[in-house]
């Protein structure tokens, strides 16, 4: 009689095209059996929350990639002024604009996953982190945007790069703003039987 064989761990499908998310993804030891991110609409509802919006992208890309031979991964990070949430920067006048608003005051980063299993259960965990930045002065605020870094970054800013030395307060999840809560993450992989450290 063949000894068992020793079980392997289930195959994992990041649903994401994000280097920063697969980077943090490894940070808990998990190499992504494939990348796969989804053509999604991304339009915030009429009216949509902060918190319900990322919630529901998360889940809606971890549907859009699920299949039946691997569990999905997806996430969400949503900056938020108040009730409103900033766009991604894509052009040098957005990123101006949400930086203008976030100087000198506090904000919210919700940062949603959601894991789908091959038998089409979804597991969801939320993480919200408080941040504040310095007031900005007309100089800084130059500085930053030349610098490029806020380019596709919700919020118009990049937390891993230079606007960090602008932060003076966080309370919450580092790695929730730098796009993938490793605390909540590793807590879906677990319960899911993944093999962490």
């Amino acid at each position: 009689m063949n000894a068992p064989s020793p079980s392997r761990r289930p195959r994992l499908v990041l649903a994401s095209a994000s280097p920063r998310r697969r980077e943090l993804l490894a940070r808990l030891g998990v190499e992504p059996d494939a990348i796969a991110p989804p053509e999604i609409d991304e339009t915030p509802h009429e009216g949509e929350l902060p918190r319900a919006y990322a919630q529901r992208m998360a889940l809606e890309k971890a549907r859009a990639v699920a299949g039946d031979d691997a569990f999905v991964l997806a996430g969400d990070t949503v900056v938020a002024a108040g009730r409103r949430i900033l766009p991604k920067a894509e052009d040098e006048a957005t990123a101006r604009r949400c930086l203008e608003l976030l100087s000198g005051r506090r904000h919210r980063v919700m940062s949603a996953i959601a894991l789908a299993a091959p038998d089409g259960s979804v597991r969801e965990r939320l993480s919200e982190t408080q941040l504040k930045f310095k007031r900005l002065s007309a100089t800084e605020l130059d500085a930053y945007i030349a610098g490029g870094e806020w380019l596709g970054k919700a919020g118009g800013y990049a937390i891993q790069g230079a606007a960090e030395a602008l932060i003076p307060w966080i309370q919450g999840s580092h790695s929730a703003v730098v796009g993938l809560p490793l605390y909540e993450t590793r807590a879906l992989l677990k319960a899911a039987g993944f093999s962490l450290g």
